[in-house]
C-alpha cells in the first residue's frame, strides 16, 4: 500500500511552485503507476493550489469512503486509518499555504498603496 494522496500531493505542488526536482518528481510517479485517475490524477496534474485543494478534498471523500467499506480486521484498516489521518493534516497544511498566500497577496498590496502615498502619480 502506499499513500496515493500525499505523492499526487507532492506533484502538484512541484507544479504550482515551479520545482522541478527530478528525483522527487521520478519517485512519486514511481509511487503513482497504475493509480493516475480521479482525484489522484487531478493532485498530480494540478497547477494551483485552488486546484490542489479542491482534488485534495475529492481524494479525502474516496478515501473515507474506502474506510467506511473497509473490514476493520485486516492489517490494512489501520494503514488506511493512518494516511486518513495524514491527508487530512496535508490538507490543513495546504490551507495555511493558501492563508499565507493570499496575506501575501494583500500585504503588497498596502506596500503599493503605500508607495503611491509618499510618491503621487498624477493620472
Amino acid at each position: 500500500m502506499s499513500c496515493h494522496e500525499i505523492e499526487a500531493l507532492r506533484l502538484g505542488l512541484m507544479n504550482v511552485l515551479g520545482t522541478s526536482d527530478r528525483s522527487v518528481r521520478e519517485h512519486a510517479e514511481k509511487e503513482l503507476e497504475g493509480h493516475l485517475e480521479g482525484p489522484i490524477e487531478g493532485l498530480a496534474n494540478a497547477e494551483s493550489l485552488s486546484e490542489l485543494r479542491r482534488h485534495l478534498d475529492a481524494a479525502l471523500v474516496d478515501l473515507e469512503e474506502q474506510i467506511a467499506t473497509a473490514d476493520e480486521s485486516v492489517p490494512e484498516y489501520d494503514y488506511l486509518r493512518g494516511r486518513l489521518v495524514a491527508v487530512r493534516d496535508a490538507e490543513q497544511s495546504l490551507a495555511r499555504l493558501t492563508d499565507h498566500g493570499d496575506s501575501l497577496l494583500d500585504d503588497f498590496g498596502t506596500s503599493h498603496d503605500v508607495l503611491h502615498e509618499a510618491f503621487p502619480v498624477d493620472d
